[in-house]
């Protein structure tokens, strides 16, 4: 079912304009240019987004989103006017604002913003579902082609291989696969083979008889019986050596193991799902892995994408973790400004998923207000931005304008912070004052 829209308006043109770009891209809409009809409308309709005008004869724009807010909480909505500032679009987003869109728009902005507001809401509807945080967020095509393959080898009980960079999710996807299995009653155990000696690996995931070992006072079951009747995920598994992976395709082909210092087979039932960010096949070719184990446990092979493949998914990953560390740490950050998800989505994430939550959790750390700006997130994407300015569509422009356009395009990334321009200008604070004042930007 596509998104439905609702946009109030005043202004004839503006009304046509909006509706002409969110029809093109497939929305159902619906424009109103009062904003007394467009509530009786919703009452009858509710949609996914609101999109109003703040300055409006009948009712203005902030009156309007409290109404809307208070029967409609999962609605988002997004003010446009133009009469906008850095405090007043604060102030929309602390009331419950999705975005200020400030007049003039341009068509990519406003499909951008739009999008963005779209994704929140369809986070909060996967999560309302399910009753529960989803477990793989994502729309785009290489996100719900992985969602596909697990809904259909999770109760299969055959093996599975992911495989993908490091932080791009792949203890997420063994988990989706245990929960869709015949086996999501069982335990779900999680071994990575990169943080144990060889010694401690055997005893990890095999266990000891009493008496096996110096300090082996009692018999101890291994990971590979704990999760009897459910999923072992082994990570890392290409750096597994080779004498284990030679007792492992044992476990495999017999279905019972040897603990260490045992003579007594015992019986075990589990699914291996494992995981790598190496090439186990070049490993396979080169002899530094078993192609006999490699054939067991790669019978499916789910390839996961970096977060630079799926731009698209990013706003719905960031309100995700943002919803997150809300929770955890007792914040109330209702959203994240145009200018930093813009930044976060031309940002190439080598860490992937897992340096998009350490960014979120330093920016939320750092966040004075209810909105994360692009001053919160770390000093290199800042760089980026930096490096993004580009000058008016004036031909031609003074010194002078050229100083004060980019002074206020500094301003703008550092929310506002004099010293932080300053320190970016290489001039001191007090220089600073002089040319704001000067350009009227005091």
């Amino acid at each position: 079912m596509k998104p439905r829209i609702v946009i109030i308006d005043d202004e004839p043109i503006t009304l046509k304009q909006l509706r002409r770009i969110l029809e093109k891209e497939g929305y159902g809409v619906s424009a109103f240019s009062n904003p007394q009809r467009a509530l009786q409308h919703l009452e009858q309709a509710p949609c996914d987004l609101v999109i109003s005008d703040v300055q409006m004869p009948l009712m203005n724009g902030m009156d309007l989103m409290t109404r809307v807010k208070a029967r409609f909480p999962d609605t988002e909505v997004i003010l446009i006017t133009g009469y906008a500032s850095l405090d007043g679009a604060v102030e929309a987003t602390k009331e419950g604002a999705f975005y200020y869109l400030e007049k003039p728009f341009t068509p990519t902005q406003v499909r951008d913003r739009v999008n963005q507001a779209l994704d929140l809401n369809q986070w909060r509807g996967m999560v309302s579902e399910s009753g529960q945080m989803p477990v793989i967020i994502g729309k785009s095509s290489k996100i719900r082609e992985i969602v596909s393959i697990i809904g259909q080898i999770g109760p299969t009980d055959c093996n599975v291989m992911i495989t993908g960079d490091s932080g791009s999710g792949k203890e997420l996807v063994a988990r989706a696969i245990h929960d869709t299995s015949n086996r999501r009653k069982g335990p779900f155990v999680a071994f990575n083979c990169g943080a144990l000696t060889e010694t401690l690996m055997d005893n990890e995931l095999f266990g000891h008889e009493k008496g096996a070992f110096t300090g082996a006072d009692t018999q101890t079951c291994g990971l590979l019986e704990t999760a009897t009747g459910g999923t072992l995920f082994i990570d890392e598994i290409g750096e597994m050596p080779q004498s284990m992976q030679v007792k492992l395709l044992r476990v495999l082909q017999e279905g019972e193991l040897l603990r260490v210092g045992g003579n007594r087979p015992v019986a075990i039932d589990v699914r291996i799902v494992s995981a790598t960010a190496v090439d186990v096949k070049t490993a396979v070719n080169q002899g530094g892995f078993r192609k006999d184990l490699y054939f067991r446990i790669n019978v499916v092979n789910i390839k996961l994408p970096g977060l630079s493949e799926r731009k698209e998914d990013i706003p719905l990953l960031a309100y995700h973790i943002l919803n997150r560390l809300n929770c955890r740490g007792g914040r109330r950050i209702k959203a994240i400004s145009e200018k930093a998800m813009a930044l976060l989505h031309d940002y190439a994430f080598p860490g992937n998923v897992r340096e998009l939550e350490n960014i979120l959790e330093r920016a939320t750390a750092l966040c004075k207000a209810d909105v994360i700006r692009v001053c919160d997130l770390p000093p290199d994407l800042i760089e980026l931005e930096l490096q993004s300015y580009k000058l008016p569509d004036e031909t031609l422009m003074t010194l002078a304008e050229l100083e004060q356009d980019y002074i206020a395009h500094l301003l703008r990334i550092t929310g506002g912070v004099r010293t932080k321009t300053a320190e970016i200008l290489g001039i001191d604070r007090a220089s600073l004052w002089r040319k704001m004042k000067k350009y009227g930007q005091s």
